[in-house]
């Protein structure tokens, strides 16, 4: 018997059939391709509030402080010769600018405070749930626990910024644009090598030597302190697991007092200081403080609105170089200056330890500052921080680099390497310092793209990272034995 041969009428079904997988294949690309570009205000999903939870307020801080690292960047891009205007104390050396007022330069230079809250807010994130298994006395849960979040750490940190450095370094090859902050390779070929070289060194965990900066994305400096810090908190809370509940607090506070005024370790004394906080608010819901705590409470108001303002005056310290007599000339810090302890290389990370340890802990207690921090806003920037900080960078190199030069901001390298942006539109410089009309405008264009493409980032390369590591776990665990 020889096979029947498929008569006209079976073929064209076959080929209706494939045509019909062609298309859906086309569709669901499309809508793939969709999903990722489409702002989150146009979307069902994107309009959703999400419900709060606890620690929700975490969240919106998060994104807020996002937001200040973004304006704290291009202030300084903009304005680059006046740097140190902005960068010193109120005052200093007889400048008197509203951008460096006390408590008002926090929305010009806030980035600098904003990295010592996101330290903070990551201790506090990453040991919520080995705490709560610790206090249950869930030991085999919290090997788990500790064992999934370590084997998932480092490639949820750093797959997002191996996505978005290749991106960027793609489309300049591709396109050929000048950005001053990056030092470019001379072909795509060489270029590859190059962002492999620096990446494997810039994710090594365990690397003490080289520039701290990554060329591809500079402001990704904190990242490798990020992974730092977590190994710190995991191997801690492991550690200490089976100490008594004073015994364990007593060791954290020694731990925080180790890394700030014994070596320098300011990023890991705000992670160990977070995972401090995190265990306090555990007992404080449980209602097993410290006595020292409840004999405080009829002024916790009050408590809790001087360290806002202590952490918020603290938290504006003058940044604009390392050497404690430029802090004392400084007008409201002269007596400041001498606490400092000599550990610490740079005075400014003394201050911004102690300023985000007050805040953190007083937002949760202020309800109105609370609420802020729970509003959709917030909540949306929250989602998006990540990526924001991941491509907020570029974006101003390549674009808000291009109109701030159309606006007047030109610099003597932009003349030879932009001079057909220079001057195309050039906005007048009312208003005060910082806040020029030819500052403000091109947000108008920055901002909006910059959230945009932070949305892009987070579907294509944060929440895929997130649902890998643990499709990754998952498929590497041994089988259980009953």
């Amino acid at each position: 018997m020889y096979p029947k041969k498929e008569g006209i009428l079976d073929q064209g079904h076959w080929e209706d059939d494939q045509d019909q997988k062609c298309t859906s294949r086309g569709t669901r690309a499309a809508q793939w391709i969709l999903d990722i570009i489409r702002p989150s205000f146009l979307s069902r999903r994107g309009r959703q509030r999400k419900e709060l939870m606890r620690t929700s307020w975490l969240d919106g801080l998060r994104g807020f402080a996002a937001f200040l690292v973004y304006w704290h960047h291009h202030t300084l891009w903009a304005h680059d010769a006046s740097t140190t205007i902005f960068e010193s104390g109120f005052g200093f050396s007889g400048k008197h600018y509203f951008a460096s007022f006390y408590f008002i330069r926090h929305f010009f230079t806030g980035g600098h405070f904003a990295v010592a809250i996101f330290f903070v807010i990551s201790g506090y994130v990453l040991s919520v749930k080995p705490l709560a298994l610790i206090h249950a006395g869930e030991w085999t849960k919290l090997n788990d626990n500790l064992a999934s979040a370590v084997f998932r750490r480092w490639p949820r940190l750093y797959l997002p910024i191996i996505g978005t450095t290749f991106v960027f370094l793609t489309l300049h090859h591709a396109l050929g644009f000048y950005t001053p902050a990056v030092k470019w390779e001379s072909n795509y070929r060489d270029g590859l090598w190059m962002w492999y070289a620096e990446l494997k060194n810039f994710t090594y965990v365990f690397n003490s030597g080289g520039e701290p900066w990554f060329t591809y994305n500079p402001h990704l400096w904190t990242i490798p302190h990020e992974l730092k810090g977590s190994v710190i908190v995991y191997t801690t809370l492991l550690a200490f697991s089976r100490c008594s509940k004073h015994a364990r607090l007593w060791l954290q506070a020694g731990l925080v007092f180790y890394f700030i005024y014994i070596v320098d370790g300011w990023p890991c004394a705000l992670f160990t200081c977070g995972m401090l906080l995190s265990e306090l608010d555990l007992l404080a819901e449980k209602k097993e403080l410290p006595r020292l705590f409840y004999r405080l409470e009829p002024y916790k108001d009050l408590i809790f609105y001087n360290l806002l303002f202590i952490g918020l005056y603290l938290g504006g310290v003058p940044s604009n170089s390392n050497n404690l007599k430029d802090l004392q000339a400084s007008p409201g810090w002269y007596a400041l200056s001498f606490l400092a302890p000599q550990a610490v290389f740079n005075y400014k990370a003394f201050y911004l330890f102690w300023a985000a340890t007050f805040v953190v802990p007083s937002i949760p207690r202020i309800h109105w500052l609370k609420s802020f921090f729970e509003t959709p806003f917030c909540q949306y920037l929250g989602r998006i921080s990540f990526a924001l900080y991941l491509v907020h960078g570029p974006i101003l190199w390549v674009i808000g680099d291009r109109l701030y030069v159309a606006a007047g901001w030109v610099r003597e390298v932009h003349v030879t390497e932009l001079p057909g942006w220079c001057n195309i539109l050039p906005l007048p410089k009312w208003g005060p310092y910082g806040l020029e009309v030819a500052f403000l405008l091109p947000h108008l264009i920055l901002l909006p793209l910059t959230l945009w493409a932070a949305e892009c980032a987070t579907r294509l390369f944060d929440e895929p990272a997130v649902r890998f590591c643990q499709w990754l776990y998952r498929r590497t665990l041994a089988p259980v034995v009953r």
